[in-house]
């Protein structure tokens, strides 16, 4: 495995935990696009932006945040809620980064992202 796809999986495990880091490393010994795609992530996403200096990982979480509502991408979003409490985010800066996008993403998405976000809490609470 290259030096890039290990740090990225280090930090994958920081962000969402060791089972996703796990699961990705398993990915990445898969044939065809699913280990390409697996092994691009950790050396794009996680090593190379993830690891930037210039935003906190909390900073970074809510662009993240921001972009996944705008996209509608509420399933992968719901990665990125669990990834900004790890990241250091209050579930008030969550809640308000939600009603932050709603004038520029829409009603609708932000609805989606506080149903997919209580969905979340009800996780954590259990």
């Amino acid at each position: 495995m290259k030096p890039s796809t290990q740090e990225g999986l280090r930090v994958l495990a920081e962000i969402r935990g060791e089972a996703a880091a796990k699961s990705m490393a398993e990915k990445i010994g898969a044939v065809g696009a699913q280990g390409a795609l697996a092994e691009l992530s950790c050396d794009f996403v996680f090593a190379g932006v993830w690891s930037r200096e210039g935003l906190s990982r909390a900073q970074r979480s809510l662009v993240t945040m921001g972009v996944l509502i705008a996209l509608g991408l509420t399933e992968e979003l719901g990665n990125h809620l669990q990834a900004g409490l790890a990241n250091g985010l209050s579930r008030q800066e969550i809640d308000e980064a939600i009603i932050q996008a709603a004038p520029y993403a829409g009603l609708p998405a932000a609805w989606r992202a506080a149903d997919r976000w209580r969905q979340i809490l009800g996780e954590h609470r259990g």
